[in-house]
This record gives structure tokens, C-alpha cells and sequence, in this order.
């Protein structure tokens, strides 16, 4: 079977960023015959959560780090029991380039048997006995494997990092080590040049292009593509690759165009997830990043997600529309941990190493009842990151507004162009994007600042 390539998102996974790899996995799939598989490399938010319900599709699975681990490199290579003879394992050795693995009936690993082991303990048992000597080989060989067996070969667990282990695996003067599962299951075996120079987990990134947000290891994966919307910071690649970015509200809109240019039509529940995406980070068309592309391409596929027998039926656009945005407002019933740090991005700029928080409610005096909670949560995810200062976005959806909560904010921030509360807030009127509209101007501040200062 073809190698997986993952098609994966940023941390703290949005709406456009589940929906794009969920999207693009189905393409490459459909129109490339790959084996492509999405993936998420976070804790999925509400409202992606009520999106995937609604249309009855399964979460993407969760990847956080893309080292290789043991089990690509891991063969499943016949064994034999402790007490089976010799011969047994002779016979495995002969077809396996000399090596046998010997397991219990519980299936874990007692040892292995190689040229090396066997040498060894024939040596042992005939040594310089002249009457061991006239044994037949046959006779040697119906001794019990467990008497052959080197029991101290290292094993490493099927799902840990290769990396981790190399420094053991350096050490030790064996080709063949044990690979068990997380119940100590006997997997397979591993030789030391697989483990030295393992395939590369393939990766496609979409909804972002930056190392800071991207999935862990990032540097030890085979990136193959990156399709994105938002501003460039585009990690090293050891080859060239396709990158797109492009001037849209959403990533899912390039998906999209993607999927008509290609002459295929995308299933209901795909389609489904595609709007959702662009009606999430366009805020169902009202933020600034909406462009004409976005709202043709979900007239289009609006076709294949409202039709009959497709989990949206009965739906309007603008009733979709006013539902995604719903699921992904209110701060009242969510933990200010998980508000601050769910759709939270961070960034460098002018020395500082900070975060952009960002949260959607459909009334700006829901951040009144939980200002100390939030402040607390933002206090916290500084400290945790090694943030200089950190930002909460709280955007109404309905209004077009938001409120800023800062934690440790520069002093070059008294020039920001949103009036002050008394309780430390700022009122940013006509403000919904992070990217587009909040991003520059802190950047501008902080790039103004540092120039001042040199």
C-alpha cells in the first residue's frame, strides 16, 4: 500500500483549517489516487464540533508530532515459542536472513535468536568437551529455543519517536531490535539501518505556513505541499514543493475551486464541511478577508451540501450560515482555559514573542462577567508559552466589533487606535479579523518601536 500523507492543519484547529484537510485528504484521494488521510493537530473547538455532528462526519485523526516512530520501520517476522526446538527457529532464520524471533503464548517477546546468539551458545554447549563434541546437529538442534535466545535485546514501543531511542540504539552492538505494542505485544522486529534512515511521514499543510504552528517535527517530515490564505513564515524544505496562498477569506474557498476545477463533485457531508469552513472564518461573510471568490465558490458548492438526501437538506445558505456562527459563540459556558487557548496564534515582531488570542460571542457584555477568568487564563498562557504579552479578541458576531483583553502589553500600545476602558479593555469597533485588521496594527506598533530604539 502507497504511503499515508497526512493533510494537516495549524495548532488549535479552526472550523476552515478541520474542513480544508478533511476537504483536501478527499481530493487527493478522488483525483490523485492517494493515499492521503486528514488530520488534526489539536484539540477540535465547539463549533468544529457541531459542524462534524451535523453532518454525521468523524473527527480527523489527532497527529501532534510527525517524527518517525518504530512501527514504520517494524517487520512482523515469523517467531517461535521459548520451548519450540532449535530446529524451528532455524528454519525462520533461513528464510529471514538469519534471524528468529522467540515469543511467550502471551505474546510478549522472550528474545531473539540470530547467527550470533546461536554461535554463541553452541559454543557454550560444546565448548572443549571432547564428548559434547561428537553431538549431531541434529541433536543440537532439538534443544529448546529459550536456551538460544539473547534476552536482553532492547524493545521499544510501536508509537515512540525513533529519535528518542538512537542513542540507546547507537550503543548497542545488535542489527535487530524488538518492537512491542502499548500492552507489550510482540509487533515486530526492527533492523538498525531501517531504524537509522526511516521513511519520512508525508505531510501536506494547509490553513497556515508556519513553524510555529505547525504539527511537532515538522522539520523531520517530507512536506509536500502547503495551501494557505494568511500571511507568509514558511518553514524550510529540503526540495521544492507546490505552495499556494491566496488572497481569500478561507482556505476551504481554494479547496473548493479545487475540487470544480478538477470536474469532480464533492459529497454532501465534504461539501457541508467546505461551506462551514468559509462561512467560519469569513464570519458568514461579514469580516474584512471576504472576497467575491468566496461567496461564488459557496453558491457553487451550496449545490452539492443543500441537495436532497445529503445531511443538510432542508438548509439555506443563510440558515447554515447563522448556525456555524452560533455554534462558535458564547464564552459563558466554556472554561477560560480553553477560551484563551483553543484559537489562539503567535507571532514575533520587534523583539517580542506574543499571542493573539481570539473568541466569538454574540454580545460584547458577556466579557464584563468573566474578565478576572479570562485575564487569569491569558496570565497563565503567557507563563506556559514564554509569551512576552498576550491579547484576547472577543469579536461579536453580530455587531462586527471587538474587545480586546491584554496581559503585559508593551507600552507602545498607549498609541493603539482603540479607546480605552477603565477596566484595562479596548473597544475596537468595526474590528473582526485577526489577520487582516488587529495583526497589522500590532505589528506596525511594534516594528515603529524597535526602529526607535535602534
Amino acid at each position: 500500500m502507497e504511503q499515508i500523507t497526512y493533510v494537516i492543519g495549524h495548532v488549535n484547529p479552526d472550523t476552515d483549517s478541520i474542513a480544508s484537510a478533511i476537504g483536501y485528504a478527499w481530493l487527493l484521494r478522488e483525483r490523485d489516487g492517494m493515499n492521503a488521510v486528514p488530520a488534526r493537530a489539536g484539540t477540535i473547538n465547539p463549533q468544529t464540533t457541531w459542524v462534524l455532528d451535523r453532518l454525521g462526519l468523524e473527527a480527523p485523526c489527532l497527529l501532534t508530532d510527525v517524527s518517525p516512530q518504530f512501527e514504520a520501520v517494524a517487520r512482523r517476522m515469523d517467531s517461535v515459542a521459548p520451548d519450540e526446538p532449535l530446529r524451528n527457529a532455524w528454519e525462520i532464520a533461513s528464510r529471514t536472513g538469519g534471524v528468529a524471533a522467540v515469543v511467550n503464548e502471551d505474546g510478549t517477546p522472550y528474545g531473539l535468536i540470530t547467527g550470533l546468539t546461536l554461535f554463541s551458545f553452541l559454543s557454550e554447549l560444546v565448548g572443549p568437551h571432547p564428548e559434547r563434541q561428537e553431538m549431531r546437529i541434529i541433536e543440537l538442534l532439538e534443544v529448546p529455543c529459550h536456551e538460544a535466545a539473547d534476552t536482553e535485546v532492547p524493545q521499544f514501543k510501536a508509537g515512540s519517536r525513533i529519535r528518542d531511542g538512537l542513542n540507546r540504539i547507537l550503543r548497542e552492538e545488535r542489527n535487530y531490535f524488538l518492537v512491542v505494542d502499548d500492552e507489550g505485544q510482540y509487533v515486530g522486529l526492527s533492523r538498525q539501518r531501517d531504524i537509522l534512515n526511516p521513511p519520512r511521514v508525508r505531510v501536506v499543510l494547509v490553513d497556515h505556513n508556519e513553524q510555529e504552528q505547525a504539527v511537532g517535527a515538522l522539520e523531520e517530515a517530507e512536506l509536500l505541499e502547503i495551501i494557505d490564505h494568511h500571511r507568509l513564515g514558511n518553514p524550510f524544505t529540503r526540495a521544492p514543493i507546490r505552495f499556494t496562498t491566496e488572497v481569500v477569506g478561507s482556505t476551504s474557498t481554494i479547496i473548493a475551486e479545487r475540487i470544480i476545477e478538477a470536474g469532480l463533485s464533492a459529497p454532501g457531508d465534504i461539501a457541508g464541511m467546505l461551506l462551514a469552513g468559509i462561512f467560519s472564518d469569513t464570519l458568514f461573510y461579514t469580516s474584512p478577508t471576504t472576497t467575491d471568490r468566496d461567496k461564488k465558490v459557496a453558491e457553487r458548492i451550496s449545490r452539492w451540501a443543500l441537495s436532497a438526501n445529503n445531511p443538510l437538506k432542508g438548509e439555506t445558505l443563510d440558515s447554515f450560515g447563522e448556525a456555524v456562527l452560533k455554534a462558535g459563540a458564547g464564552i459563558s459556558t466554556r472554561d477560560p482555559d480553553e477560551i484563551v487557548s483553543s484559537d489562539t496564534k503567535t507571532y514575533s515582531s520587534g523583539g517580542f514573542n506574543f499571542g493573539i488570542a481570539q473568541a466569538e460571542v454574540t454580545d460584547l457584555l458577556q466579557v464584563d462577567k468573566h474578565l478576572v477568568e479570562l485575564k487569569d487564563a491569558l496570565e497563565k498562557l503567557r507563563v506556559n508559552r514564554a509569551l512576552d504579552f498576550t491579547i484576547l479578541m472577543v469579536t461579536d458576531v453580530v455587531q462586527s466589533s471587538s474587545r480586546l483583553i491584554f496581559i503585559n502589553p508593551p507600552p507602545v500600545f498607549d498609541d493603539l487606535p482603540y479607546p480605552a476602558s477603565q477596566d484595562g479593555t479596548r473597544f475596537a469597533k468595526g474590528v473582526v479579523s485577526r489577520k487582516k485588521q488587529l495583526l497589522p496594527v500590532i505589528l506596525s506598533l511594534l516594528e515603529t518601536s524597535s526602529r526607535n530604539v535602534k
